[in-house]
């Protein structure tokens, strides 16, 4: 066990993760191809910015990388840096693609968070962004995941 894991507390150490994390780039090993990348994170939750009542969505990212991945570990912890936050469903998604957008530079990517209904209403929020000589595909928007997650 090494000396940073013999220092957790139990019950926070996950919590200092999320709060230390900072998003991560990888090279991306193919980036003479354009290839699609769809990643599904199912247990999405934020807080409503009026009532403080929790809001949950899977979030779809879909891109075609540049020069670079997203790290997945940090995404997660990312992601999950929004448990506690006050933000809308469109600010809490458009967010999410600005921090992607400025850490990758993909050649397209679209962030979709599809949130479970509340107040009898569902919505959907697509936010999209394609560099501007990018010309590829696109893929079509699709869950995989069984729409109860895992």
């Amino acid at each position: 066990m090494d000396e940073q894991q013999q220092h957790r507390t139990p019950g926070r150490y996950g919590r200092e993760e999320i709060e230390a994390n900072r998003l991560e780039r990888w090279p991306n090993a193919h980036p003479e191809r354009d290839y699609l990348v769809h990643l599904e994170l199912p247990e999405f939750t934020c807080l409503c910015p009026r009532s403080g009542f929790p809001d949950f969505a899977t979030l779809t990212i879909d891109s075609v990388p540049d020069q670079y991945v997203v790290e997945l570990k940090s995404l997660k912890l990312s992601i999950n840096g929004y448990h506690n936050r006050q933000i809308s469903h469109e600010a809490a998604t458009n967010t999410i693609l600005n921090e992607l957008l400025a850490l990758l530079s993909p050649r397209w990517m679209r962030v979709v968070a599809d949130f479970s209904v509340r107040g009898n209403i569902k919505t959907i929020i697509f936010a999209e962004h394609a560099a501007p000589d990018y010309q590829g595909a696109r893929l079509e928007y699709r869950r995989y995941l069984p729409s109860g997650g895992l």
